[in-house]
Formats: structure tokens, C-alpha cells, sequence
């Protein structure tokens, strides 16, 4: 008897917890089963409702799109500050082809995506013998703790549910309390998102009726229960933006007064500008990234640049070091750890006008900081076949009067 109770227990508890869509009850906001959230203004928030709002879409666009264009390497330690390329099968996999569908681009970007919305993203790692040959993603899969507190990894094969080995599995994750599952955003937002789903629902519906959010009809006499039927049939005729303009006969001395909205209050322009604000903040985008500006705010100038580089900084940054703590520890083979790492070339996220590049590679080059060749690298341009080319050169301001005319022959 205890046995069957416990396992109808562990039932109730996958069940509960399995995925994003599971009953997980907050005290912001309720699930609904294979639904998503429910918010507090009423709609259902789910990964793909979200979507639908432009402000979330943006900000999970332009982050995953700025992770998985990144160029990602292996390197090994060859002594302090230094390193080495390394060209192995690992590599190739995880910068180029994760796997025979998709590129090193398309597999980050879902990955990332995963990871903005849900707080984890999962993909299978594909073995041959002991090789690693490729990553499969599986955004179908929501990892979740059972009664000993062990993460399990869940998906449905042909109707059947099976279990993931956690051996298999490459599972990245966003913060979180300590449990080792990442906190989801569309979870713990979706009274924002939600609140954003009902302005755009609203904004739409108001539209939809020719901007005219209700109206009274007066009448001297009572109407019965066909002449009020009647009345509605006459009055569908003349609602929708596509009848704008139509001629309304009213008969029996009815009178129509409207109660007519300004565009502004028609779009609902300050709630929907404030929600704006509200998703980007359960993102970590700043609003300009995705090209809303606040009052008095343009979208150029040092300012705004500065703000680009805080987001680098504060949110982009922290997003590839624990892409690239979870690559070294279950990606690199077991007997290079701490030997082999993964990095992503974060100076490619910074751009600067012609000006500026032009006087940092001068500086760079005077500074036998870079060579030609790595600064012509800089500007995509190939490198000079001289092997002066590839010295580093540093400029002398002052020298000793008897070191002048030395190297020259004299």
C-alpha cells in the first residue's frame, strides 16, 4: 500500500512540475495546464503568447542573436596568459555543425532563446563510444526535481514518456535559487507580459469597432424582448472598421449618444509605453537596444552608446561566461578539464565609427600592443606576405644622442 502511495505521489509531482505549462502555483500568477500562466489581467501567458508581444520578441531576438553570432573557440593553457588554439572534433562541433540539420548559428540561437524565456535550455549530447559527435536540441524538454531532488529530464517518444540520462544531457540554466533549474522569465513575468497581451487585445478591439468604445441608444418607450433582438440585428450591421461611414436610419424615436475616445487614449499610448519598459526589465535589455526611446531621448549619441556597452557589460557578458563554464564542464572530455576551455570572442560585439577605430589601431600599433597584420585582421582585410609584417613595432620619442644613427650602417 505505501509503495503504490508513494508512487501515485511521484506522479502527482512530475505531473505538477513537468515543463513550463505544469501547475506550479506563485503568488503572482497561476498555471494552467499545457496552457501556460495565468496572469492577473486574465490572459494566458505561454512561451508563444509572449512572442506575440513585440517588445518580448525584440528582446529575445537581439540577445540570441548577439550570443550565436559570436565566434567561439577551444583553447588550451600553455603557461600563465597564455594559450593555444585547439582543433578537435569538439570544437568543430560546437562552433560549426552541433548537428547534421543545423549550423553552429541556428543551434546557439534556439539555445539562447530558450534560456532568455524559459531559464533553460536543454539539448542532447549525441556519443559515439566515448566521442562526442553532436548536440541535439530538445526544446520540448523542461527539466524538473523529484522527491530526492534530482533533476529529470522528460520527453515523449511516439506517445510513450521516456527519460533522458542526465549523462546525455547539456542543460543550460539561467539563475536560480540552488536547485540547479533556472528560474523562467515567462513564469515570473507573465503579469507583465500579460498585462501587455490585454493593452495590445484592448487596442486591437477598439479599432475593430471604429475607435468607439461604447454609445447609448435613449428611447420614450419600453422594448420588448423581439424588438430588442431586432435592434441588436440592425446594430451589428453598422459596427467594424470596414462599415466606417455607413448612414444609421433610427426608427421609433431612438436616439443615439456615442461616447467617442481620442486616438490617444485609443492606443492606450502611456500603458503601452510603460509595458515596454516593464518587459525589458524581466529580459535585461534596455529599451533602445530595441528601439524605444524615452521622453527626451534620441536613438544617437554617446549616451545611448554608453547604454549599449552596459548592456554588453551587465547582460550579454554574463550570459556567455556561464555558456562557457557549463561548455568546459560538460562539453570538454573529462581528462582536459582545466587544461581545455571555451571562449566566445566578445571584442567582435564591439563597433566603432571609422574615426575611433582608426586612431585605436594606431595606438594599438605604436603601442607594440598588435602587430600590421593583427590590426589589418581587425578591418577583415588579408595579411601583408612581408614577415615584417608580423613584428611588433613601438615608437621613440627620446634616445641617447650616441644610439642616434645606430641600425642605419653608420
Amino acid at each position: 500500500m505505501k509503495r503504490l502511495l508513494k508512487a501515485a505521489i511521484r506522479g502527482v509531482r512530475q505531473e505538477l512540475a513537468a515543463g513550463e505549462s505544469g501547475w506550479v502555483s506563485t503568488t503572482t500568477a497561476q498555471s494552467i495546464p499545457t496552457a501556460g500562466y495565468l496572469s492577473i489581467a486574465g490572459k494566458t501567458v505561454s512561451a508563444d503568447a509572449a512572442l506575440t508581444v513585440s517588445a518580448v520578441w525584440d528582446c529575445v531576438k537581439v540577445t540570441s542573436q548577439v550570443a550565436s553570432s559570436l565566434p567561439l573557440k577551444l583553447f588550451e593553457r600553455t603557461g600563465p596568459n597564455a594559450r593555444r588554439e585547439v582543433n578537435h572534433d569538439i570544437a568543430s562541433i560546437v562552433s560549426y555543425a552541433p548537428n547534421s540539420v543545423q549550423t553552429n548559428v541556428e543551434f546557439w540561437d534556439g539555445m539562447v532563446a530558450h534560456l532568455t524565456m524559459r531559464g533553460n535550455a536543454v539539448a542532447e549530447r549525441q556519443f559515439l563510444g566515448r566521442n562526442l559527435v553532436g548536440l541535439k536540441p530538445l526544446p520540448g524538454i523542461m527539466p524538473y526535481l523529484d522527491q530526492y531532488g534530482q533533476i529529470v529530464y522528460e520527453y515523449y517518444d511516439r506517445g510513450k514518456r521516456e527519460q533522458l540520462p542526465a549523462e546525455k544531457v547539456f542543460h543550460l540554466r539561467s539563475f536560480d535559487p540552488g536547485t540547479g533549474i533556472g528560474l523562467s522569465a515567462i513564469k515570473y513575468g507573465a503579469n507583465s507580459i500579460g498585462a501587455a497581451l490585454a493593452a495590445d487585445e484592448t487596442a486591437g478591439s477598439v479599432f475593430a469597432n471604429q475607435m468607439m468604445s461604447s454609445g447609448f441608444l435613449t428611447s420614450e418607450q419600453t422594448l420588448d424582448a423581439d424588438q430588442r433582438e431586432q435592434l441588436k440585428v440592425m446594430l451589428d450591421a453598422y459596427v467594424g472598421s470596414r462599415k466606417a461611414g455607413k448612414t444609421m436610419v433610427l426608427e421609433g424615436g431612438l436616439g443615439f449618444n456615442p461616447v467617442q475616445m481620442n486616438p490617444e487614449d485609443a492606443q492606450l499610448l502611456e500603458t503601452r509605453q510603460f509595458q515596454v519598459e516593464d518587459v525589458c526589465r524581466w529580459f535585461g535589455v534596455p529599451p533602445i537596444v530595441i528601439g524605444h526611446a524615452g521622453r527626451g531621448q534620441t536613438m544617437w549619441g554617446t549616451g545611448v552608446e554608453a547604454i549599449m556597452l552596459s548592456w554588453l557589460t551587465l547582460g550579454i557578458n554574463p550570459l556567455l561566461t556561464r555558456i562557457e563554464a557549463r561548455m568546459n564542464r560538460d562539453i570538454v572530455p573529462p581528462e582536459k578539464r582545466g587544461k581545455w576551455f571555451f571562449k566566445f570572442n566578445r571584442e567582435a560585439m564591439l563597433q566603432m565609427d571609422s574615426q575611433s577605430k582608426g586612431e585605436f589601431l594606431s595606438k594599438m600599433g605604436q603601442s607594440g600592443t598588435m602587430t600590421a597584420n593583427e590590426r589589418r585582421a581587425k578591418l577583415d582585410l588579408p595579411p601583408h606576405a612581408d614577415p615584417a609584417a608580423d613584428s611588433l613595432l613601438a615608437q621613440t620619442a627620446l634616445a641617447p644622442i650616441g644610439d642616434l644613427g645606430k641600425g642605419n650602417g653608420q
